[in-house]
């Protein structure tokens, strides 16, 4: 029916939407887990720390880290869905993944 077709292109629009987001997101992220690094801090201390613990900036690094691979996981989960529904061969749906990647960069 139509107004499904409509509802697919808008869901598939949206999720090409996100995905753009997330992919900022991810870059938003980086960009401060690199800021929160001392700049005397080497990478030697945060592969291997001191005996008796962390200390903060290795704990903020960790944390953003694991921000990071949460975002990454998200942002595949998503570039696959929109694959699939790209991959259904349907012009709509492809016409309304690639709207949705381009207001998502743009936004």
């Amino acid at each position: 029916s139509r107004a499904g077709m409509a509802l697919s292109v808008l869901v598939i629009l949206l999720l090409a939407m996100l995905y753009e987001a997330i992919k900022m997101g991810k870059a938003v992220l980086l960009r401060r887990a690199l800021l929160a690094l001392p700049r005397s801090l080497s990478w030697e201390l945060l592969a291997e720390p001191e005996e008796g613990g962390t200390g903060p900036a290795q704990g903020r690094w960790f944390r953003y880290h694991i921000g990071q691979t949460l975002f990454h996981v998200v942002q595949v989960v998503l570039g696959y869905m929109v694959m699939l529904a790209v991959m259904s061969y349907n012009a709509w749906i492809f016409l309304g993944a690639i709207a949705g990647s381009t207001l998502g960069y743009f936004v």
